[in-house]
């Protein structure tokens, strides 16, 4: 039996390498934070059912590191909806709540007291009602220049819908 060949030696040091390499990174990556985390929201709720179950949709979201928000709501085909929030400086790891009741257009939240770890914010929406399907949060980060979708959708269900 002859020896291993040295381009045969050199190709499994090679492969052994580019293993390690791969699970190191891999480790890194699954210890590294998403920037947008802990999304909680309703599947459905109801604006217009008189003294409904589920009149407004709760949304609730944290980012990893501090950076100024803008929230959105977004339908289905991409197109934003209603703006929750706009450039709002958030502190990292702050968990913050907002109520949508399912209206187009601008929205006006009040400011919350700064330097809480939980922010609560119910908008004053002006526009229509929004028809009904399936929508998402988009959230943006300015510094970072990202945007992220909420991982699932809700639905806005009108009138009796089951």
């Amino acid at each position: 039996m002859s020896a291993p060949q040295p381009l045969a030696r050199a190709v499994f040091a090679a492969l052994v390498v580019a293993c390690f390499a791969a699970f190191a990174i891999t480790q890194h990556l699954k210890h590294t934070p998403t920037p947008v985390q802990n999304f909680k929201m309703n599947t459905w709720f109801e604006p217009s059912a008189p003294g409904g179950l589920h009149p407004v949709e709760h949304l609730s979201f944290r980012i990893a590191g501090s950076d100024d928000v803008t929230v959105a709501i977004v339908d289905s085909a991409g197109d934003e909806v209603a703006t929750l929030l706009r450039d709002r400086p958030l502190a990292r790891y702050t968990q913050l709540s907002f109520q949508w009741d399912g209206r187009h257009g601008p929205t006006t939240p009040p400011a919350p007291a700064a330097g809480t770890p939980h922010d609560r914010l119910v908008p004053i929406d002006h526009g229509p009602l929004a028809s009904p399907g399936e929508y998402r949060v988009r959230v943006s980060l300015l510094h970072q220049s990202l945007t992220r979708l909420s991982p699932r959708s809700f639905e806005l269900r009108r009138g009796g819908s089951a």
